[in-house]
């Protein structure tokens, strides 16, 4: 799980975000080419906007699952009240 204390300072504010454990293996932008991002001034990724409906938040969310050493954190007390919903279905078993 992502650490908050090592989120770093060039990501946008909101739920998602990177931390300095990146290594810059790109899976993230591939996921979600439109919510993460390299950043060429510190070599890692960062999340450049927050998702806005469920197809990004799916995105967002496919990219934290994806992170091979866990850089990638949500905070839930920071998600909109909509993104809210997809965060409690996305945790509920089918």
């Amino acid at each position: 799980m992502a650490n908050p204390e090592s989120r770093l300072p060039e990501n946008v504010p909101g739920a998602f975000f990177v931390t300095s454990d990146c290594i810059d293996c790109d899976l993230c932008r591939e996921a979600a080419p439109n919510i993460y991002r390299r950043n060429a001034d510190i070599g890692y990724s960062v999340v450049i906007r927050q998702p806005e409906n469920e197809a990004e938040f799916q995105q967002a969310q496919a990219g934290l699952e994806g992170c091979p050493v866990e850089a990638i954190g949500m905070d839930e007390t920071a998600l909109s009240p909509a993104l809210s919903r997809f965060a409690e279905s996305a945790q509920t078993p089918a």
